[in-house]
């Protein structure tokens, strides 16, 4: 996979073709793995990133990287180190005892932008190293507004799993405007992109089921294109106001017929597999500011 960022997917390709978008050489050949220093910058200042892998049973999964400004800092052209790792309970804080596939997502939400990259990360020291293989901006579509707020006082995390939703986690789905989803191809790599809508676009059909409606986006088609090769992905919820981390992984599919939620493209169904509430995850806190332009 070190060519990752320079050949055709054929998950992406697939997609293009069935939706009439893109073309040959259109998504993840586009993207090298140098960082820009704008890039670099941009990834300095974030005090939280999200993280996509799968784990040494191939079970893929998403989760939170936070710290100081400047926990997250570019090494050259083609690294990344972060200071720290996924909280304790994180079902992905022992993953990375060796090299494997994953991508990053650091989003502003106080100002709409985010940047990706997708490599190789590894435990190193007490943190953890990316070594890039794609990296590039997104548009800012569906990211509602947030500004962070004063840290809270920093508690254990405490972790409860299960293999279904509980009540209360279901009511928190339900309200969610966000979500991020980590998708994996043994051929391609790992990748984790961000998802928003008006609260309450994520639909709960019960304890082992969810969906949601896919948006108008950059025709690139990393996630689905993933997802075309290998359903297996995993979400991120993030309660803003308390700093907890919910993580599901499981299987998906895609209605590429369904577009009965307004702005709907297709629609994306998600089974349950797993899950995993991480409490006092950060002690990060943010405000709603308003939301997204881009929402339906």
């Amino acid at each position: 996979m070190n060519d990752l960022g320079l050949r055709a997917h054929a998950g992406e390709q697939a997609v293009q073709r069935r939706v009439g978008e893109g073309g040959p050489g259109h998504g993840s050949p586009m993207f090298g793995p140098v960082i820009p220093a704008g890039h670099a910058e941009f990834i300095a200042d974030r005090r939280m990133v999200v993280l996509g892998a799968a784990d040494e049973d191939d079970t893929v999964w998403a989760t939170m990287l936070s710290g100081h400004a400047g926990f997250a800092k570019a090494m050259g052209e083609r690294a990344i180190r972060f200071s720290g790792g996924p909280a304790e309970g994180d079902p992905l804080r022992a993953a990375f005892e060796n090299r494997r596939p994953a991508g990053i997502l650091a989003v502003d939400q106080a100002r709409g932008r985010r940047i990706r990259a997708n490599g190789w990360v590894r435990r190193d020291g007490d943190g953890l190293r990316m070594e890039t293989a794609q990296v590039l901006r997104n548009c800012p579509k569906y990211i509602q507004k947030r500004e962070l707020v004063a840290d809270a006082e920093p508690l254990r995390a405490r972790e409860t799993s299960g293999t279904e939703l509980t009540a209360r986690q279901r009511e928190w789905i339900a309200g969610a405007d966000t979500f991020f989803i980590a998708s994996y191809s043994p051929d391609h790599g790992a990748d984790v992109s961000h998802r928003g809508g008006p609260a309450g676009f994520v639909t709960v059909g019960g304890s082992k089921w969810l969906s949601w409606p896919d948006y108008t986006g950059n025709s690139f088609y990393m996630t689905l294109g993933n997802l075309e090769l290998n359903p297996a992905c995993g979400l991120l919820f993030v309660d803003w106001r308390r700093g907890h981390t919910l993580h599901l992984t499981g299987e998906s599919h895609v209605d590429w017929q369904d577009r009965s939620k307004p702005g709907a493209k297709r629609t994306v169904h998600f089974s349950v597999r797993r899950v995993v509430q991480v409490d006092n995850a950060t002690v990060l806190r943010w405000r709603f500011v308003e939301k997204s332009p881009f929402n339906p």
